[in-house]
């Protein structure tokens, strides 16, 4: 019983360090494509281009998101013996991004 809510701790405990990867991610959305099709509004002060923070941006996501990959396959084929894979990618990805929602809903 246990072994089942050990992905759902490890997620949300990788939520927290997910916050940077995610803010980055929305700054430069925000900033470039979403500001292109006027769905937001550009940092006034952002003068530097998109390629700066996609320098940023690429390899701390990338990090992240391998890392992620690597715990979740392992806590996949070690922990969770069900054959379907169903519930436990979606809430992979869904659990990380709470941490981040709720401090963008909270904050």
């Amino acid at each position: 019983m246990w072994k089942s809510f050990v992905p759902v701790v490890v997620n949300l405990l990788l939520g927290i360090p997910a916050v940077v990867p995610a803010f980055l991610v929305w700054y430069v959305l925000s900033n470039g494509p979403l500001a292109e099709l006027g769905w937001t509004q550009r940092e006034p002060t952002e003068n530097d281009g998109m390629w700066l923070w996609l320098v940023f941006v690429v390899p701390v996501v990338g990090v992240f998101g391998g890392f992620w990959a690597l715990i979740n396959l392992w806590m996949r084929r070690r922990l969770i013996t069900e054959a379907s894979s169903y519930p436990y990618w979606p809430l992979a990805v869904i659990l990380p991004l709470a941490p981040y929602l709720l401090g963008v809903a909270f904050g």
